[in-house]
């Protein structure tokens, strides 16, 4: 099955979309690469500054600050670098919205879910230190990875796409 793109579509609408989202792809294994850091070298205290709230959203602000803020510096890079992949992927949403293709629209959706469902297991793990939400974490970044390969593989396969190049 090939991408429908439609004729309003230009070549390089097509170019932003592959550009970003191999720009995502990239930045999703360096995060990843940040995380391993992170789960291998550094100690997460307990009672920092956000840590068992009794409301989740407020606790992950108070966590994700204190990380950004005070966090050992892997840490420091890793939600960072979080909050930047957050953007990536909506932004990479838009491009896919504004190509008005279905296949890419979705894909682009899947792989904001799941760098959005990371970054909220993240702070997650920051609120209550629970193994389960790394592991959510890295389901998350599986997800995305998948779902913005096979952006490229549909948007590859598009007949209007191959005649851009």
């Amino acid at each position: 099955m090939s991408a429908q793109i439609g004729t309003h579509v230009t070549g390089q609408q097509l170019e932003a979309y592959r550009r970003g989202s191999l720009a995502a792809i990239l930045m999703l294994i360096a995060q990843f690469l940040l995380g391993m850091g992170v789960n291998l070298f550094v100690v997460i205290p307990k009672d920092h500054p956000g840590s068992n709230p009794p409301e989740y959203f407020s606790g992950v602000v108070q966590s994700v600050a204190w990380a950004l803020l005070h966090g050992h510096i892997l840490l420091i890079l890793h939600a960072a670098f979080g909050l930047v992949l957050v953007f990536a992927a909506v932004g990479t949403l838009v491009q896919a919205i504004r190509s008005r293709t279905r296949e890419l629209i979705v894909t682009a959706s899947l792989g904001a879910f799941g760098v959005i469902a990371a970054g909220f297991n993240g702070g997650s793990y920051l609120n209550y230190h629970e193994d389960f939400s790394s592991m959510i974490m890295a389901t998350g970044f599986a997800v995305a990875v998948v779902a913005y390969v096979a952006g490229l593989y549909f948007l590859a396969r598009s007949p209007i796409a191959s005649a851009s190049r």
